[in-house]
């Protein structure tokens, strides 16, 4: 009967400690992904700044990250109680230094797309990337 009553404490407090972990667990709004269609791979290292118009007339920073193995960032803008994210913003992709690595010439020496966060929804900003050109769209 101990034993059971042991087994049953231990679900019980692994149930806590999963859903206490679950609930600190951070969601984001933004992300963005690197697909570089001329090596058919995705573009790892590559920085990408976000910034966000500012009164309609000037850039303010607001975070800098690095693709990771997947050519992905999926950590931009947390969602916080309380937090409005909507407004204009700036992905700028520093793509020239991922073109110099790969010993590849590029038209671009960076990208920048601007777009804009109307609601609460998930927004991803892809581009596929090639050293002569790229294309970006709202994915999912």
């Amino acid at each position: 009967m101990a034993m059971n009553k042991n087994l049953i404490l231990t679900a019980l407090l692994t149930i806590l400690f999963s859903t206490a972990s679950m609930a600190q667990e951070k969601v984001y709004q933004l992300s963005s992904h690197i697909l570089d269609i001329n090596a058919g791979q995705p573009a790892t290292g590559v920085t990408i700044q976000l910034s966000r118009l500012a009164d309609g007339q000037s850039w303010q920073p607001v975070d800098a990250k690095t693709t990771d193995a997947n050519g992905r960032v999926k950590e931009f803008l947390e969602k916080r109680p309380g937090t409005d994210n909507r407004g204009i913003y700036k992905l700028t992709y520093l793509v020239g230094p991922y073109f110099e690595a790969q010993a590849q010439k590029s038209f671009y020496p960076f990208i920048e797309v601007v777009f804009e966060i109307t609601d609460d929804s998930h927004y991803h900003v892809p581009i596929t990337l090639s050293p002569y050109g790229y294309s970006t769209y709202r994915g999912n």
